[in-house]
């Protein structure tokens, strides 16, 4: 077994899944790959066994349902952390996160607890997104910045890596959001714990196979998310205690 894993969340992708699974596959760097599909209409988690069968660092989650992006990550990091990888990554299906970053997210890695790759840092780093969607993005990590103190620049992107040992602090039975604000609990529960996180810049390029997810109750949920981690961390704006990290390399 390989020590990293790359968590893939589908629902309707199988024109996506294939090129996805064959670029992760060819990338210098020893990975498993754990699709997570929500019993897609269009046949993606069938493809997707069909795949495993023939690559053995494939593996299938099938959920019953569709219930939402955080609900399928936790579902795919308990099975992770069951399985014993040390390396915990999340990846959109789409292409809109380059998989060719991921071997500098494992070299950040051996430095942090949680790696984030930020679409702000140094710059925007966007493609064919509308102004609009922009505004909309920027102001978020702002307003996140603002209530929290998270000093992080894109506390709404969803390509990261995870230590074990910083998945193992949360109780994943605990974490209540579940669209995009999903990305900025867990990134909240790792900082106000002390674990240490890093950003290295990717360039976002928004997908052009398949259907973008965003929806208004999404956006709600995101801007009461952000009060009540506040609350959860006492009406902190900073880390509660500075923990010992307990990192290894390999």
């Amino acid at each position: 077994m390989n020590q990293t894993l790359i968590i893939v969340p589908t629902y309707n992708e199988r024109e996506n899944f294939p090129r996805m699974a064959e670029k992760l596959l060819s990338l210098p760097v020893a990975l498993d790959v754990l699709v997570v599909d929500d019993n897609s209409p269009d046949g993606t988690g069938k493809l997707a066994d069909e795949m495993a069968a023939k690559h053995p660092q494939i593996k299938v989650l099938h959920r019953t349902e569709k219930n939402g992006l955080g609900r399928a990550y936790i579902a795919g990091f308990k099975w992770a952390l069951a399985h014993g990888y040390e390396f915990i990554f999340e990846i959109d299906c789409d292409f809109s996160h380059d998989p060719n970053e991921i071997p500098a997210f494992l070299k950040a890695a051996e430095n942090a607890d949680l790696v984030l790759g930020s679409r702000y840092k140094g710059g925007i780093r966007i493609m064919n997104w509308p102004l609009s969607r922009l505004i909309l993005s920027r102001f978020a990590g702002i307003y996140v910045n603002y209530v929290t103190g998270m000093p992080i620049s894109d506390p709404t992107g969803g390509y990261k890596c995870f230590r074990r040992a910083a998945l193992q602090s949360i109780n994943l039975d605990e974490v209540r959001a579940n669209g995009y604000s999903f990305q900025i609990e867990m990134t909240h529960r790792l900082w106000r714990q002390g674990f240490t996180v890093a950003e290295v810049p990717i360039i976002f390029t928004e997908r052009t196979e398949g259907q973008s997810k965003m929806a208004g109750g999404i956006i709600n949920e995101a801007f009461w998310m952000v009060w009540w981690l506040w609350l959860q961390n006492g009406m902190r704006r900073s880390p509660r205690a500075r923990v010992a990290s307990p990192r290894k390399n390999p």
